[in-house]
């Protein structure tokens, strides 16, 4: 049996919120999130999606996300933000050929600084063609009013073996707009120093940074890796505005060079990843994307 803490959900009216407060209201499947009364993005559960996700993110009233369009050929299950996966126990769920079904949310608020943060808890069954469970997914999404978004995901083991395979294809994505993209102008930046899509994929890093303009204003979104998970992450950063993290890929991330190392959990094993994923204004220095890493590691 899955248990939950208890939360009280105090409802607090637009007006009397602070610029960088964050607030959450239920909408038929979707959860919205607001910051300082203004809508940041929403999260969908409907069962007509084969996954969860949150779409659109909104900086200042402009969408940098790739809108959702039902006739998209290319990478078409890249939606806004999303955790999933290729191979587990060999179903593949990244390119949406199984099922990732919303079992419930919850959420709360509490004082962050002089403004208040927002707590997101969504368990998500996967599934396989006969609709059983594959593995239970724990996240909390815990969401700063900087617009910093950190999760916490866990993987449980039912009562059956879960084998995680090395594939490139996961874990936690972003699709941005379509003019933030390094081919249409985009630029990347790793901690390290390293630039551009092709010096970063593959790579580990602390964090990456994905520039970009859209309707004439300068935004950036970065994903991080928490030195705290079990192995380093590698990123899926390409010129065409995919942008994801995982651990699971070292031999498909450097074509053999070194081994692959799939996870095997034993019925009732789970793990655990945290990462974050920013969203700011301005480039890399504008948006103090170092200092939100270090923010990031403090929580």
């Amino acid at each position: 049996m899955i248990r939950f803490l208890a939360f009280v959900l105090t409802l607090t009216p637009f007006s009397l919120l602070n610029a960088g407060d964050v607030a959450f209201e239920k909408l038929a499947d979707d959860i919205i999130v607001t910051i300082g009364g203004e809508e940041f993005s929403r999260y969908h559960t409907s069962s007509e999606w084969k996954k969860p996700f949150f779409d659109p993110v909104v900086m200042s009233g402009t969408k940098i996300t790739r809108p959702i369009d039902p006739n998209e050929k290319e990478h078409p299950h890249h939606k806004g933000i999303w955790v999933s996966v290729d191979e587990v126990n060999e179903i593949d769920y990244w390119g949406e050929h199984g099922v990732i079904k919303n079992v419930s949310t919850k959420w709360s608020t509490a004082a962050c600084g002089d403004e208040v943060g927002g707590t997101l808890m969504v368990v998500n069954h996967w599934l396989d063609d006969a609709g059983k469970t594959v593995v239970i997914e724990e996240t909390s999404i815990h969401i700063a009013p900087n617009k910093l978004l950190t999760y916490d995901i866990t993987f449980k083991a039912p009562g059956h073996k879960v084998e995680f395979l090395d594939t490139k294809e996961g874990l936690l994505g972003f699709r941005m707009a379509h003019t933030m993209r390094e081919s249409e102008g985009g630029r990347v930046l790793g901690a390290n120093g390293k630039k551009g899509t092709k010096e970063n994929w593959g790579q580990p890093n602390k964090w990456i940074d994905y520039i970009g303009e859209v309707d004439g204003k300068t935004f950036g979104v970065t994903l991080m890796d928490h030195p705290d998970n079990f192995r380093p992450s590698r990123y899926h950063v390409r010129n065409y505005g995919l942008f994801s993290i995982s651990p699971l890929g070292d031999k498909a991330y450097t074509q053999g060079k070194e081994p692959a190392k799939p996870v095997h959990l034993k019925p009732g094993e789970k793990f655990t990843l945290r990462y974050g994923i920013y969203f700011h204004e301005g480039d890399t220095n504008a948006g103090e994307v170092e200092k939100t890493y270090q923010q990031f590691l403090a929580q």
